[in-house]
């Protein structure tokens, strides 16, 4: 009790409320416009906080990181472009349900996902960080790469009914990620004598220009084939209570599996979202509506992603080792302020931790409240006349293409994306698997290759790993049984037709 008081004193002033509702509101708007994403709105912030006091730089901060990855949604349901890769499984079906006009009954059910797993995430953070920190540790390279390949392989159940032509995307992602410099060995790769591909590639151009500008192009060589804004019933729209509690498997599932994969340093967001989404196709009862505007898409989906924040938050502060991209700059700014996460600050500093604790919760209510206004914001926006519309998205595509690294090469990648992904959408192919592919191929790389120096060049390290064993053996599995299956299918249509 005391440490709570202590906290109140500490973090309740207004300099800090100020400061978290401002991060807040600027993580919403960050995540929505496409390219922006968690760290560079979190970098953009931080030469704010050199004049801040501790508690004030920790609330923006936690306000930017917490709420980024809901903004990405909007833009994602309203416009068909995630504004973050956490975002990415959200298009499948939340702009589904844009176009039947049901976008603001998307909003709403993404708001409420994506507050769920925040809450859910937290509560799990304030009760057991310090040992699931230990735990997370536990997780080697082995086990990290079981989990991104197990990512991967959920290309399989993503693209059912067109199962080879999601494995070429997952392919051809991979394939990406290994165009430039080699990390290890500093090497090049894959650049073809082109020094424009010395630098490699990087996922935001690659994804801006398959989902935003492959959206404008396509609109602008078919115009009126989309559905405008003026039809979508752009706005907000709380779910039916009834359909919440209906859906409570769902979200928590979501939760669970966006919180562990959270806990564990390096994976993200992305490796969540579709493991979630992957296993939504599994078990739900509606599974075989998901990708036509299903809202246990959107819980899937949001409540992982956002579960994602809290659960990588453990590690941060329990241990002092980032979960991801995002908290490895929050880390610098609590370090730059005094604050040294880990065991000094869980036992020399309670009230720190509690006071984080507290910013969160308040954050995620914020975002709330910053989703229902944006959402009436857009709302104006997609009744802007069309060519207008897709100037300011082309327009927004292009910086946010650029901002990233500040190479003029990434244009040039956007707007190739863009041409594939027009020609991507004409010939029916999933543009989520290339996606998937280059967001998770960074890691998967990384991870395989420190498996294999820790094991000495050989492959059984990976195989007697206790847990990396059981988690290769579900990859196995989400292979095998679509082939069973499409077999099995094949075999009755044989048998009826000689009936």
């Amino acid at each position: 009790m005391e440490t709570i008081i202590a906290a109140l004193q500490q973090f309740s002033t207004l300099g800090v409320l100020l400061a978290l509702v401002v991060g807040a509101l600027w993580g919403t708007v960050a995540g929505i416009l496409p390219g922006m994403g968690t760290v560079a709105a979190l970098i953009i912030a931080l030469p704010f906080t050199f004049g801040m006091s501790t508690e004030s730089s920790m609330a923006l901060f936690l306000g930017i990181y917490v709420t980024s990855v809901y903004g990405g949604s909007i833009s994602a349901i309203l416009i068909n472009t995630p504004g973050t890769p956490q975002s990415a499984a959200t298009v499948l079906d939340g702009y589904p349900m844009a176009q039947a006009g049901k976008a603001d009954l998307a909003i709403g059910w993404a708001t409420v996902s994506s507050f769920a797993g925040g809450i859910f995430s937290l509560v799990i953070l304030i009760i057991a960080a310090p040992t699931l920190a230990k735990v997370s540790v536990a997780f080697g390279p082995a086990a990290i790469f079981a989990i991104v390949l197990f990512a991967l392989t959920c290309i399989a159940w993503l693209s059912e009914g067109s199962m080879v032509k999601g494995l070429m995307g997952g392919m051809i992602g991979l394939w990406l990620t290994t165009i430039g410099q080699d990390n290890l060995t500093g090497m090049t790769r894959f650049s073809f004598g082109s020094e424009i591909l010395r630098g490699g590639l990087t996922l935001i151009p690659i994804l801006i220009g398959l989902f935003a500008l492959s959206e404008v192009l396509y609109r602008t060589a078919k115009p009126g084939a989309q559905t405008t804004g003026a039809h979508m019933n752009v706005g907000f729209r709380l779910p039916a209570w009834a359909d919440m509690v209906s859906r409570w498997r769902e979200f928590a599932r979501a939760c669970s599996i966006g919180t562990f994969i959270g806990i564990l340093p390096g994976t993200g967001a992305m490796a969540a979202t579709f493991v979630t989404y992957t296993a939504a196709k599994r078990y739900s009862p509606n599974r075989e509506k998901l990708g036509t505007g299903e809202p246990d898409g959107l819980i899937a989906s949001e409540a992982s992603n956002n579960a994602v924040t809290g659960g990588a938050l453990i590690p941060t502060l329990a241990l002092g080792i980032p979960g991801d991209g995002g908290t490895l700059v929050l880390l610098g700014v609590m370090t730059i302020q005094g604050v040294v996460p880990g065991f000094d600050l869980i036992n020399n500093n309670p009230q720190v931790l509690t006071g984080a604790f507290m910013m969160v919760l308040v954050a995620n209510v914020i975002m709330f409240g910053a989703g229902m206004v944006s959402a009436r914001v857009f709302e104006r926006i997609l009744r802007a006349p069309e060519p207008l519309l897709m100037g300011m998205i082309l327009m927004f595509s292009l910086v946010g293409a650029f901002v990233v690294r500040g190479n003029p090469v990434d244009l040039i990648v956007c707007v190739i994306a863009g041409v594939i992904g027009v020609v991507l959408r004409i010939a029916k192919y999933p543009m989520a698997p290339i996606v998937i592919g280059v967001a998770l191929g960074f890691i998967f790389e990384e991870k395989l290759r420190q498996g294999m120096i820790a094991s000495r060049g050989s492959v059984w390290g990976f195989v007697n790993d206790p847990i990396a064993l059981p988690i290769f053996a579900l990859t196995l599995t989400i292979i095998v049984v679509p082939i069973i299956r499409r077999r099995k299918s094949t075999i009755a249509e044989t048998k009826g037709q000689a009936q």
